[in-house]
């Protein structure tokens, strides 16, 4: 297994398998953070996922009152190293299915439709066709950022971000396609809108949506 491990910052290291988006990846990233939260060492704080990579925050002062004679970035890069790689507990046939149900008509869709040359029927069909993997968490509390969207479907963002884009809002961005959770800012073309809930502070967990899930769009 071919990785790179490097500091992001004096309390957190990054173990990166590469710059790739890909189902087997994501697999490996998501059982080597399994693998850590079930072997913590101490000083440990989070295990972040992402694509192709995950990051390890670590406490510091916690370390270094355990450890002599070594940085704590070193304790940590020795300790990733030793996770078992080849033996890793994967189960990629074990899904967790989540159905968004959308309503078509988002102020880009017409838009988005006229960029990939189809008519809009054919661009909801098309999306809504696709099963969705969520690969990272980020941007916005609860934004998942999914594959698996029809490349005919690419479209850029806007060249002027949106001041609000209201939450649930549906869009397409690049090579990817999202929710968004809660009302913000943002660049991505909105072909629909979901009244579901993806992200609540009184919830536990708060989130809908967490890494490995997947995704179906269901008009409505």
């Amino acid at each position: 297994m071919n990785y790179r491990i490097y500091s992001l910052s004096e309390q957190a290291i990054t173990l990166s398998f590469g710059e790739v988006i890909d189902d087997a990846i994501n697999d490996k990233v998501l059982a080597s953070v399994s693998w850590i939260k079930e072997n913590p060492f101490d000083g440990l704080k989070e295990v972040v996922p992402a694509f192709s990579s995950f990051t390890v925050f670590y406490d510091i002062l916690e370390i270094n009152k355990k450890v002599k004679g070594q940085s704590a970035y070193s304790y940590v890069k020795d300790f990733l190293e030793e996770i078992p790689f080849d033996s890793l507990k994967i189960n990629p046939s074990e899904r967790n299915w989540v159905t968004i149900p959308v309503k078509y008509n988002g102020p880009d869709l017409n838009y988005v439709a006229e960029h990939c040359g189809l008519k809009t029927k054919d661009l909801i069909k098309r999306h809504k066709a696709g099963e969705y993997r969520v690969y990272m968490m980020g941007f916005l509390p609860g934004f998942a950022y999914l594959g698996g969207l029809d490349a005919q479907l690419s479209t850029p963002r806007k060249i002027s971000p949106e001041l609000s884009i209201p939450a649930g809002s549906v869009g397409i961005a690049g090579q990817q396609t999202g929710v968004y959770p809660i009302e913000s800012p943002g660049g991505w073309q909105i072909i629909g809108k979901t009244e579901i809930v993806l992200f609540d502070p009184a919830k536990r967990p708060m989130t809908l949506l967490k890494v490995g899930d997947y995704i179906k769009f269901e008009e409505v």
